[in-house]
């Protein structure tokens, strides 16, 4: 680690609460393969504190805001490496998550006029999805079952609506914006688990819902019907073990970038569902968990489950590849 993100005073103090650096990416990159290049790992976290990157939503700004799985933290991350607290959730006295065990700040999606929602897995009635206007306070939009483990997170604001993956129960749960009854809006074998991680990330994209199973290994696509329920489950992908959250290199495209959590690697998934690797841990991963894409530049977080630095790396992707 070569040196601390330069902050201003009151940022300064939430850095070192935090006990994050920010250093250019230590590992020599000796495994990225076309069409990512130059990866550099842009913030490296505290594994002891529990600050583990589970999630990620981009802001405009080029700026990631995090979910830090077993910290109960949201964290804001700049371009050039800063890191600011946005929020803590609270240690129940006797967290019972499903799965996991401890209570845990799972997947993060950003409106467009900067509101955050993000996922309380629990075990307890705290468990739920939050709200997070810019500058506030989280609020509970909506409360979801102890027993379940909310995981991937989607936002259709077209629809009013978000999508929350339940990795154990293996359904998708629409969640209205604006109040009112959480509903499963997709279920079925393909999301179920097989051992321990079904359903796991969300995305929307063109005009459909996106998801993983981790068991399966799977990339399924999930049409919306014309009454807006859920279409029949297409499998995209198969063989990506260990797939976690992902991202679309392409709004109009279905090319995607997964994260591929055990086997420690990137994955470059083709329309026809074939893949490539493209980064591993020799490039800087240390359990990938997701990956987002803003203009050229590649953002994925790592958690370090069961390695031993949790970051965020940066790549640069060749759109002409």
């Amino acid at each position: 680690m070569s040196r601390r993100p330069r902050l201003g005073a009151a940022a300064c103090a939430t850095a070192l609460a935090l006990g994050l650096l920010a250093a250019a990416a230590l590992t020599p990159a000796t495994a990225v393969s076309p069409p990512l290049s130059d990866p550099r790992i842009l913030v490296h976290f505290d594994l002891a504190a529990g600050q583990m990157p589970e999630n990620i939503a981009m802001e405009p700004d080029g700026s990631a805001d995090l979910t830090l799985i077993r910290s109960r933290q949201v964290v804001r991350v700049s371009p050039g490496g800063e890191v600011r607290q946005l929020a803590q959730m609270p240690e129940p006295a006797d967290p019972a998550t499903p799965v996991i065990g401890f209570a845990a700040v799972t997947g993060i999606a950003r409106a467009h006029d900067g509101t955050l929602y993000f996922h309380f897995a629990t075990g307890t009635d705290a468990t739920g999805v939050y709200r997070l206007a810019p500058g506030g306070t989280p609020e509970l939009l909506a409360a979801l079952p102890p027993d379940s483990f909310p995981n991937g997170l989607a936002l259709d604001e077209h629809r009013k609506a978000l999508f929350s993956a339940d990795s154990v129960h293996g359904v998708v749960r629409r969640i209205p914006l604006q109040g009112g009854p959480v509903t499963t809006w997709a279920s079925g074998p393909e999301l179920a688990p097989s051992g321990f991680i079904g359903v796991n990330g969300v995305r929307m994209h063109k005009d459909s819902v996106w998801v993983t199973n981790t068991d399966a290994g799977t990339l399924l696509r999930i049409p919306f019907c014309p009454d807006g329920t859920a279409g029949p489950i297409e499998t995209r992908a198969r063989d990506l073990t260990g797939i976690d959250d992902f991202g679309f290199t392409d709004p109009g495209g279905d090319t995607v970038l997964a994260a591929l959590d055990t086997p420690n690697q990137v994955a470059y998934v083709r329309p026809d569902g074939t893949h490539t690797i493209v980064l591993t841990g020799a490039d800087g991963l240390s359990n990938p968990t997701s990956v987002a894409v803003l203009g050229d530049t590649v953002h994925v977080t790592s958690a370090a489950f069961a390695t031993t630095d949790p970051n965020l790396l940066l790549a640069t992707l060749d759109r002409k590849q």
